[in-house]
């Protein structure tokens, strides 16, 4: 344990040490503003038992899937969590989430890392994909980055139904590398116009099911994008590809999306996972890590990172990128996820998801709301309420219902509009009721 001077008498031995008179002197960098003058104003300490009872009543006011009806996506949904996932993760070969840099001692890990990159590979019908970025929105970033830095092109082109936090985190990236962000105008909860994207793109980012749940052309997208010259990139709903053409078929470079769907709980928007899968002539470029099989010299199979070093990561400016994690831990659910369901399972998640929301549509619209949007939708879709939409929000969390997202704060104009999820988890009874509490909200 560090050494803490409890008498003056050491805390002048202390300074003297390092070479201070003062503890004034020893926080001279800090202005003399926004220094504490008082003791901090603290309540009375607590044995244990009392200070978990206290901590158990504080996460008790906390509104959760757990105990309000859950219609919240917009990136983060409620799904089912099969009890093997968090079976296998707890177990000791498996706590850490830090990356495996000693083969020698970490072959589970790396195989299990492996395996992972297989699943995304798979699953967005690409030839390759990476161990794993910090989340969805990083993930499009760097590929944004990745893109520039391949051709050279100034300006990123980015739907604007792609998630809006997503395009910040795109825009802050392409901020520190002088690359322009051109966002492109939906219609109709759609992208329709590529007319704008020239041959000074770098790449062409657009996502399906996209922000408002709707299903893009991505046959268009990637002509506009080969038009133009440009590298095509997709965002996609990992559990979507159950049923939908992977975004491999489309010719995407590059796929991205959001793992937290497979396997990992919502907690407090975090931590999540990105992922990265990408055509094998980018495998320089890419970038994170990768974990490869080989063999040893005497011909046994083995697992390696391979391709990338940490010094390649921290080496500022002039590194593919600076990202130096492989989120492992989070990989490991998704790993576990996929494997537990199989191809089968995922596509039933699916089906079951695309049924409740078809349901969810046909009773909430009969309950007074209006369908924004007319495209086909996965998951999610826009409701029209006709008057605030914050305020009926707010007005059903206090009847045990979170009702969705108002989109007034990301898209002016649809202050009276609201994004809807529903999973496999929604019940037939808990639509129902939230279609009756609707109903009544809007009266």
């Amino acid at each position: 344990m560090p050494y803490i001077p409890h008498t003056e008498a050491d805390r002048r031995e202390m300074l003297a040490a390092i070479g201070v008179g003062s503890i004034d002197e020893l926080f001279r960098d800090i202005p003399e503003e926004l220094r504490l003058r008082e003791p901090l104003d603290l309540p009375p300490s607590m044995d244990e038992y009392h200070l978990q009872r206290h901590f158990f009543q504080l996460a008790s006011q906390n509104r959760s899937s757990a105990n309000t009806l859950w219609f919240l996506g917009a990136g983060l949904y409620d799904r089912y969590i099969p009890a093997t996932v968090p079976a296998v993760i707890s177990r000791g070969e498996f706590l850490t989430s830090y990356t495996p840099y000693q083969p020698e001692f970490s072959q589970g890990y790396l195989q299990a890392i492996y395996e992972f990159q297989t699943m995304v590979a798979n699953l967005y019908g690409m030839d390759m994909a990476n161990a794993s970025m910090y989340d969805g929105a990083t993930a499009l970033a760097e590929a944004a980055v990745m893109a520039h830095g391949l051709n050279g092109r100034p300006k990123v082109f980015v739907s604007e139904a792609v998630h809006p936090v997503w395009r910040q985190v795109v825009r802050t990236y392409c901020w520190a590398v002088d690359v322009e962000v051109v966002e492109l105008p939906h219609t109709e909860g759609l992208t329709a116009d590529y007319s704008a994207v020239d041959d000074r793109a770098a790449c062409l980012i657009v996502q399906s099911p996209n922000f408002f749940g709707a299903i893009e052309d991505l046959g268009a997208a990637r002509d506009a994008a080969r038009k133009a010259g440009a590298l095509f990139l997709v965002a996609a709903d990992p559990t979507a590809m159950g049923l939908l053409p992977p975004p491999g078929e489309f010719d995407a470079d590059v796929v991205v999306g959001e793992g937290q769907p497979l396997g990992i709980p919502m907690g407090f928007g975090g931590p999540l996972l990105g992922l990265f899968a990408f055509k094998r002539q980018f495998v320089r470029a890419f970038p994170g890590r990768i974990v490869g099989r080989t063999v040893d010299r005497n011909g046994n199979p083995g697992f390696t990172m391979t391709l990338r070093t940490r010094e390649q990561d921290i080496r500022r400016e002039k590194a593919t990128s600076n990202i130096c994690t492989n989120s492992a831990l989070m990989g490991l659910c998704a790993t576990v996820y996929l494997a537990a369901l199989g191809k089968n399972g995922l596509r039933q998640v699916a089906e079951t998801t695309v049924r409740n929301t078809r349901y969810a549509i046909d009773r909430l619209t009969t309950a007074g709301a209006r369908l924004r949007f007319p495209a086909r939708v996965f998951g999610e879709f826009v409701l029209d309420l006709g008057r605030d939409a914050a305020a009926v929000q707010r007005r059903l969390l206090d009847r045990g219902i979170m009702a969705g997202l108002p989109l007034g704060p990301f898209y002016p104009g649809m202050d009276g509009c609201l994004l809807v999820a529903v999973t496999e988890c929604r019940l037939k009874d808990e639509i129902d009721r939230f279609a009756d509490e609707l109903q009544e909200a809007l009266a």
